[in-house]
């Protein structure tokens, strides 16, 4: 028998797709499913629902909930993460005040000012984490789910947690990249690598078919030809979240690539985020309003698609679609799970530590790669080195992650400020004086949450790996 604690399980619908993806394995079915989270109420939402998932099915697993994080712990095989610390009131934190600077960010919470305080944000329930892992589970994988994925798992390894990071963007674009082209998608073989966010397709075939020309042709004339491409009007509105079936084109992915089709133009290589979420990580196109009308003709802006969330409405909608039918969604978390309950080897795209997996990025940053998962845990491919192009774009985004996971190690002011003077974008509309003003308000606004900082001018001593800073 398994126990899974999914820590954060009081979120927005995706720990019940986690839940139903658990059950959906013949051989987890008699799982302890431990659900914690600090908000009761959101916490019983998803527990209700798992509970009528679970009799509706008649399965055998045991559903627990908890808002004691170390009950839930407590001798688990795996420890799902799927928080975001501080909610909706620190995210529009996040968005609103670089907004003022001129920063406009479509989701922020991967790089820029809006990624690196989320990470600040969630380093000190990471850390205490970490050290009830160490005493009630020190033989527990750590899935994270949440975002900043790379900050967040490059943290955790120098925390000493053994942790491997999960998102569905290889999988997402995969899908829409076969759609685009008319292949169907199990006929399509692919090797993604690079970063969270920004993982790059090497290679996208069908038998001995290179794909690249024609997916190149069709992505230009579509996207980059007035003529060709779709319009907004013709798209489904989206949500962003493509944990479910192929949805076809929509507002977020394969109606609006511009900015993925002009970075492949440029760079070589298509990449595996949205082209809203692209254009973040990059100084070439968000620099005015006019500049971003150009190159995202509808604007998605993740903030608001969450605070428009109906929770029990959409809650409800997926437990009626997992009791119609218990199936596996294309996440990766429960695969993993099942594979090194019962051996079985699966192949999904995880986040874990740079031991010389991609040997022209840094040393133990976080990459995304594919892993091999059985018995023996999830076990990395070593992809070798990215096209030299490639590698130098990821290591831009690299910067900033490394500067920030450094601030939350060592309590450093300064690193919080150095990792956002050199993200990208922020770089190219502020100058340093206005930078050091929006992370001043950034640090008032948000005190209740972040890690303590010295300040500014004070040095502190790096900290040892793995100890409270």
């Amino acid at each position: 028998m398994t126990k899974i604690a999914i820590v954060g399980a009081g979120g927005y619908v995706f720990p019940l797709r986690l839940v139903g993806d658990l059950l959906s394995f013949p051989a987890l079915r008699d799982s302890t499913l431990a659900l914690m989270d600090i908000d009761a109420g959101r916490l019983e939402r998803t527990a209700a629902a798992a509970r009528d998932l679970v009799a509706h099915h008649g399965l055998p697993a045991t559903i627990e909930t908890t808002t004691d994080r170390r009950r839930a712990l407590d001798g688990a095989d795996v420890v799902v993460v799927t928080f975001q610390v501080g909610g909706l009131e620190a995210y529009r934190l996040d968005v609103e005040i670089p907004r003022r600077y001129g920063i406009d960010q479509t989701v922020g919470d991967t790089l820029g000012p809006g990624g690196v305080f989320r990470f600040l944000r969630s380093a000190p329930a990471y850390r205490e984490l970490a050290g009830d892992m160490a005493e009630l589970c020190p033989g527990a994988l750590l899935i994270n789910y949440a975002n900043p994925m790379a900050m967040s798992c490059w943290f955790l390894d120098r925390l000493g947690v053994r942790t491997v990071g999960l998102c569905h963007s290889v999988q997402g674009t995969s899908r829409m990249l076969a759609r685009s082209l008319a292949v169907p998608y199990e006929e399509v073989d692919f090797l993604a690598a690079g970063i969270n966010h920004q993982a790059w397709f090497l290679r996208f075939r069908r038998g001995e078919e290179d794909l690249y020309p024609r997916l190149r042709e069709t992505m230009v004339r579509r996207h980059l030809d007035p003529s060709g491409g779709l319009v907004a009007g013709d798209l489904a509105r989206d949500a962003g979240d493509h944990s479910g079936a192929d949805r076809g084109d929509s507002t977020y992915e394969g109606g609006a690539e511009r900015v993925r089709t002009e970075i492949m133009a440029a760079f070589g290589y298509f990449h595996t985020e949205s082209s809203h979420h692209a254009s973040e990580y990059l100084p070439y196109f968000r620099k005015s309003p006019e500049m971003v009308d150009a190159f995202i003709r509808e604007r998605w802006d993740y903030y608001e698609v969450c605070a428009a969330h109906d929770a029990d409405a959409q809650t409800g909608a997926l437990l009626g679609k997992l009791k119609a039918e218990l199936a596996p969604s294309v996440e990766y978390g429960a695969a993993i799970v099942n594979a090194m309950a019962t051996g079985e080897p699966t192949v999904v795209y995880g986040n874990v530590p740079n031991r010389g997996l991609i040997p022209n990025l840094p040393d133990g940053c976080c990459v995304e790669v594919p892993c091999l998962v059985d018995a023996n845990g999830v076990q990395p491919t070593a992809v070798g080195p990215l096209p030299p192009q490639c590698a130098a774009v990821n290591r831009t985004n690299v910067n900033v992650q490394e500067l920030a996971v450094e601030a939350a190690l060592t309590g450093e002011r300064a690193h919080v400020e150095h990792a956002v003077m050199l993200d990208p974008l922020t770089g190219a509309l502020l100058t340093l004086g206005q930078i050091r003003a929006m992370v001043d308000e950034l640090i008032a606004a948000e005190a209740a949450w972040l890690p303590p900082l010295a300040p500014r001018g004070v040095t502190v001593a790096a900290s040892p790996v793995g100890a409270p800073a």
